[in-house]
């Protein structure tokens, strides 16, 4: 069985390891600390972190600011809150003069839980996407999200980093990170799965087993740089698989579905399935059964894969 952990948590741990390496590192948080796991670095580093309260609009300008007296500003909260909630200031702010801000964001998804569709961000991706030069990067477990940490404070410029609340998979500390390039999870012929965050885990869970099973060959991407996206590496896949399905814990309008497909598009002849949410807000229930209430579950996946064949 494989060993389980927050995704969030790599996050906090690695902003520690950061503050030790670079004292140029600022943390704030909207009052969210606990939850978002900022509250690791506040405790060792009290002078650099700054709780601004239930105020996520003010705290990207401070960030912003910050950015522009050298300083390196991680910002985080719920990603529904700084995608959604300060979404103007990232964009006018931070966005449009280039500075070097990034924005944390954790409890992405529907599996946020039983809180409910007001605070499950399934749109977040869209909205960060689209904003002139933000990169956007979701990683898949916590070693990634400490990889993705260390390798964005030394990006000069904006980023969206998305994280997941609910514990999942760890893989191989070894696997390597570059922003910008994904990592082929499992090799294949039949047919490719471009996949991010959680849903990573999902997509091996599913290939692995229509191998066994069905004798079937399907590789895994994991695309943890959404923006930019690694367009070699997508046509590379689905020229060779050309059967390509994408799978994301986020809507299908925007997200990573879009982003495999404004690479494909006039590139060749695809069968393309996007696996997401469909143009719904979540609803309050456990992690566990909002994946399969959405088709988001190993079953639901690998029916929508068989019927490709």
């Amino acid at each position: 069985m494989k060993e389980k952990k927050m995704i969030r948590s790599g996050y906090g741990e690695a902003l520690v390891e950061l503050g030790e390496r670079n004292a140029d590192v600022v943390v704030l948080d909207a009052d969210l600390s606990h939850a978002t796991m900022t509250a690791q670095f506040a405790q060792k580093f009290p002078e650099r972190f700054f709780n601004v309260g239930i105020a996520e609009a003010n705290m990207v300008n401070i960030s912003a600011g910050m950015s522009t007296m050298g300083y390196i500003p991680f910002c985080s909260t719920f990603a529904l809150f700084g995608a959604g909630r300060a979404y103007e200031q990232i964009r006018n702010s931070v966005a449009y003069p280039k500075f070097n801000v990034k924005i944390c964001c954790t409890h992405s998804g529907v599996t946020v839980g039983e809180d409910g569709g007001s605070h499950q961000a399934v749109e977040d991706i869209a909205l960060m996407r689209v904003v002139p030069d933000m990169t956007v990067v979701v990683p898949c477990d916590a070693n990634e999200a400490k990889n993705a940490v260390m390798a964005i404070s030394e990006y000069d410029g904006p980023v969206y980093l998305r994280l997941a609340r609910s514990p999942s998979a760890v893989f191989p500390q070894q696997m390597p990170f570059t922003l910008g390039k994904a990592n082929v999870m499992k090799d294949g012929t039949d047919m490719v799965i471009f996949a991010c965050g959680i849903m990573v885990e999902t997509a091996l869970e599913c290939a692995e087993k229509l191998e066994r099973e069905k004798g079937l060959s399907i590789a895994v991407i994991n695309v943890h740089t959404i923006k930019p996206i690694d367009a070699r590496c997508v046509l590379s896949y689905a020229c060779r698989c050309t059967r390509v399905v994408t799978l994301e814990e986020h809507s299908v309008i925007g997200g990573l579905g879009d982003a495999i497909a404004d690479v494909l598009i006039g590139n060749g002849d695809f069968s393309f399935k996007k696996i997401g949410i469909n143009d719904m807000f979540g609803q309050s229930g456990t992690p566990d059964e909002l994946l399969a209430e959405y088709g988001l579950d190993a079953a639901s996946v690998e029916q929508e894969i068989v019927r490709m064949f």
